[in-house]
């Protein structure tokens, strides 16, 4: 009596007739399952092997995770105090009393894409504040190097600080007009010094460049 098939599930199925033939066919394909199998297995051990890469991974490496490399380019002496006839004025805001200027013979770009400067800021009574000032177009930021001493003949590093960020809005702000109007576009200084001098002295603003 031929013998009975039984399938997962317990279910009994018809009687069948194997012949000699389609057994053969049901072994050879059973061998090459068993054969692709294997192979897998070896793939598996292979890759499980692999040791990790040290490559970078291109899209898989963001900016943001990388280490900055910028350093700021080292100051070795201070401009020379501001001569009346070299100050450029330039406008901050309608409601301050102050006027500002910037030493055009001192304004320099830096490799390091900082702009350096000469500010004079003058009361209406005729009373200076004069600084040695850097503008860092990349980060939105500012430093004071030196200020003009007490009797008003000299540079006092004292009063030097690092960079911090730049406020908007206050009345005084003149860091903020000079980073918008002239110093920096996209990131980056807008010119090399006598362009952004030429700018200033001739009142030629950034928007007023992009609407051109």
């Amino acid at each position: 009596m031929p013998s009975r098939f039984v399938p997962p599930g317990g279910r009994f199925a018809s009687r069948a007739h194997v012949s000699g033939k389609t057994q053969l066919k049901v072994n050879a394909s059973l061998a090459v399952i068993a054969a692709s199998a294997a192979a897998l297995a070896v793939l598996a051990g292979c890759s499980s092997n692999k040791s990790p890469s040290t490559q970078d991974d291109g899209v898989f490496t963001y900016l943001l995770d990388r280490k900055s490399t910028w350093a700021e380019d080292k100051i070795d002496t201070m401009p020379p105090l501001p001569q009346t006839s070299n100050l450029i004025a330039f406008n901050v805001s309608q409601n301050t009393p102050l006027t500002f200027a910037v030493d055009k013979t001192t304004l320099t770009v830096g490799k390091d894409g900082v702009v350096r400067y000469v500010i004079v800021a003058t009361s209406p009574a005729g009373a200076r504040n004069v600084n040695y000032e850097g503008i860092r177009c990349d980060t939105y930021e500012w430093r004071r190097y030196a200020s003009i001493n007490d009797d008003q003949n000299g540079w006092d590093q004292g009063s030097a600080f690092d960079f911090k960020r730049i406020e908007n809005g206050e009345l005084n702000a003149y860091q903020a007009a000079l980073y918008q109007d002239y110093f920096c576009a996209s990131k980056l200084p807008a010119g090399d010094a006598k362009q952004i001098v030429n700018n200033i002295q001739y009142k030629r603003t950034q928007t007023s460049i992009n609407l051109r």
